[in-house]
């Protein structure tokens, strides 16, 4: 029977659409790598191949642009295969321009033919129902004519076997990644106020020294107050920006921070201008808490 298909760009690999199985044994998860290895190098075959994988076959097809492969048991007619994988090209060719193909960027970016796959499939996994068999009989005698080549497993290099321990790693560093969903209007004036806020604090520390000709130790102090806040301020805008590890606390004990050498300023602002920077810093960190994470869009390890 039919297990599978996939549709393939001829000249990178890149996967069109594709059908979907839910069956988990080993050997056909072997098949599919070796099928995913073969992908990468369908311009080096000629344009109808064969290759047997333990107990299963895969057969594909090429055009100019586009490959049609599929998997299936090792007992099903070649011939099928090949009527199977004949109507497919067909289809698709009626149904997709080849510019829009060459155009293609993204992975399965014709997933909506997988409804079309699904239907032949099913018509072929039941060969009773197929309603002519002037196609079969074509076909048979082409690849009596002209048979397909065959790929030895052997051309393609070593299929490693799924371990416990490889799919491990694979959740652990292909899975779904977090990300920060956009920043809205108010996320970004809470980022304009905290580079402001960071500016002045730079300014009056500058200020204090071409000011002062003798800087006294309280001088050097409040110099010190005035670039830890600068500082603070940008920690809180890169934390409005991107994603990190105690994002949400790392924004709190800065926010407290601008507080502590406001408070140290006291001599040097009024509490209108302390007021402002420590409500800047507040709303900051409000914005940093409010701009939640979502996974990020798989690639489908392509």
């Amino acid at each position: 029977m039919v297990i599978s298909a996939t549709i393939y760009r001829w000249r990178d690999g890149l996967p069109l659409s594709a059908s979907t199985d839910f069956d988990p044994s080993p050997d056909l998860q072997n098949c599919k790598k070796t099928a995913k290895i073969l992908s990468k190098k369908l311009n080096q075959f000629p344009d109808r191949c064969t290759a047997k994988i333990g107990g299963y076959c895969i057969y594909f097809i090429s055009s100019p642009t586009v490959t049609y492969l599929t998997l299936c048991h090792h007992d099903y007619p070649a011939v099928l295969a090949f009527c199977f994988l004949d109507e497919l090209q067909k289809e698709f060719i009626t149904t997709y321009d080849p510019e829009k193909v060459e155009k293609a960027v993204r992975p399965f970016s014709f997933i909506e033919f997988d409804n079309s796959i699904q239907k032949t499939k099913q018509r072929y996994n039941n060969p009773r129902t197929l309603s002519t068999r002037m196609n079969l009989s074509a076909m048979s005698q082409e690849v009596k004519l002209r048979p397909p080549h065959h790929i030895h497993p052997a051309d393609l290099g070593p299929v490693v076997p799924d371990t416990p321990q490889q799919h491990n790693h694979v959740h652990k560093h292909n899975g779904p990644r977090r990300r920060l969903m956009p920043i809205g209007w108010l996320g970004f004036l809470s980022l304009v106020l905290n580079i402001l806020c960071g500016a002045l604090n730079l300014a009056r520390g500058i200020h204090i020294i071409n000011d002062v000709d003798n800087v006294s130790d309280y001088d050097n102090y409040a110099i010190a107050n005035f670039w830890i806040a600068c500082g603070l301020c940008f920690i809180q805008c890169y934390l409005l920006l991107f994603n990190m590890v105690w994002r949400n606390i790392a924004a709190f004990l800065s926010c407290f921070g601008v507080f502590l050498c406001n408070l140290q300023l006291m001599e040097l602002r009024n509490m209108y201008q302390i007021a402002f920077h420590v409500a800047v810093s507040v709303f900051a960190v409000s914005q940093i808490m409010l701009r939640k994470t979502r996974e990020k869009p798989p690639d489908y390890n392509v």
